[in-house]
């Protein structure tokens, strides 16, 4: 079976080095600050909600809630996130998508700092990530992948990469962050010729896998002995959360792989608090 590249332990070292800055900023001063703006009371959104404000409690970092009627206008809105770019004692936003239909929600988007960007939603957070500056931030699950990676050693150099997916949330993102360590990557994604993703996936030294489908990566397009990167979340016909590889088969051939629940997912909240004390220290 292959090695369970667990994300609890990426987790705890990222959230004890970020717990050591709050510690810092706060001896000057500096108190990180997290806006989180939601519309209504979509039950996931609560929930992560409810999982970003525990994790931050633990590490210092100080959260403000901004909850909306789902029904709230778009001029509005625009009006409460420039509120939020101005005040400066607040260092990230994280809005909560998908916005409700009647919101254009490139336009929202747009409005928020670059700076304040800790869930990389702007093109000011994407211009850094496919140019390589120093704006903005990563989407925080394209660079928990990045950090699970690093955390157990996978070098990326040389390497031949699938990703699979092609979404500005993971796959682009993970794409150009995986070509800066030098890795040589392919991205596949739904229009890709059946024969021709077995072909590039089976080759690779190392897949990630972020199409939205529950186990659609099976085994028989995987190779041997590779490193695999789920960061589907799905629900199963019988309820349960599963991840856009089919777990029970791939491990069988597979040098390592990520579960789900327990893999990227739980890396990306400390990704998060790591972004916020990132905003406050610049």
């Amino acid at each position: 079976m292959a090695e369970l590249l667990r994300g609890k332990a990426v987790s705890d070292s990222l959230s004890e080095k970020t717990s050591k800055k709050v510690n810092e900023l706060k001896k000057r001063g500096i108190f990180p600050t997290l806006a989180i703006v939601r519309l209504g009371e979509n039950p996931e959104d609560m929930a992560y909600e409810r999982g970003a404000v525990k994790r931050a409690f633990e590490l210092g970092i100080t959260v403000r809630q901004f909850v909306y009627d789902a029904k709230i206008s778009q001029r509005e809105l625009v009006d409460e996130i420039v509120k939020l770019n101005d005040d400066e004692h607040i260092h990230g936003v994280l809005i909560f998508r998908p916005l409700p239909s009647h919101i254009d929600e490139r336009v929202v988007c747009e409005v928020l700092a670059p700076e304040k960007d800790v869930d990389g939603i702007t093109a000011g957070s994407m211009a850094g990530v496919f140019m390589d500056r120093d704006t903005g931030f990563p989407p925080c699950t394209a660079e928990a992948c990045m950090e699970l990676l690093e955390h157990y050693g996978c070098e990326l150099e040389g390497k031949r990469m699938a990703v699979i997916g092609r979404s500005l949330v993971i796959g682009r993102p993970v794409a150009m962050m995986s070509m800066r360590k030098n890795a040589t990557v392919t991205i596949c994604h739904s229009r890709t010729r059946e024969e021709d993703l077995r072909s590039i996936a089976s080759t690779a030294d190392i897949v990630i896998a972020a199409v939205g489908k529950s186990r659609m990566i099976k085994k028989d397009i995987l190779g041997k002995n590779q490193i695999i990167v789920d960061v589907g979340i799905n629900v199963d016909d019988d309820g349960r959360m599963c991840g856009d590889v089919d777990f029970d088969n791939a491990a069988t051939a597979a040098a390592a792989i990520t579960p789900v629940p327990g893999g990227v997912g739980s890396v990306t909240t400390a990704v998060l608090m790591k972004h916020v004390v990132e905003a406050a220290e610049k």
